[in-house]
């Protein structure tokens, strides 16, 4: 598989977690609560996903990693990180 594939919608991200990882879970009800839409993909579900992951965050396999409609990544985000890099994204279309 490969990143591309997992490129979410304008306006939305894509989140790739693991069932085990503290981080995923704390973000999760914040994105929530801010009614940001993400898609959680859990690496450990699908093929070749920790490579997913170094392919989207240039070698590095942590998590939570976001995955922006743009192609481009944070790690491990606040949600403010999170709200503002959609802002961005929403106001130089």
């Amino acid at each position: 598989m490969a990143v591309d594939q997992f490129l979410p919608s304008a306006g939305e991200v894509t989140m790739f977690t693991t069932s085990w990882c503290g981080y995923c879970k704390r973000l999760k009800p914040q994105l929530d609560q801010a009614g940001i839409a993400y898609a959680e993909v859990n690496i450990e579900e699908i093929e070749n996903g920790a490579a997913v992951v170094e392919e989207a965050n240039g070698g590095n396999q942590t998590v939570p990693t976001l995955l922006f409609a743009d192609g481009t990544t944070q790690t491990n985000p606040s949600r403010a990180q999170v709200a503002q890099k959609l802002e961005e994204l929403a106001a130089a279309q």
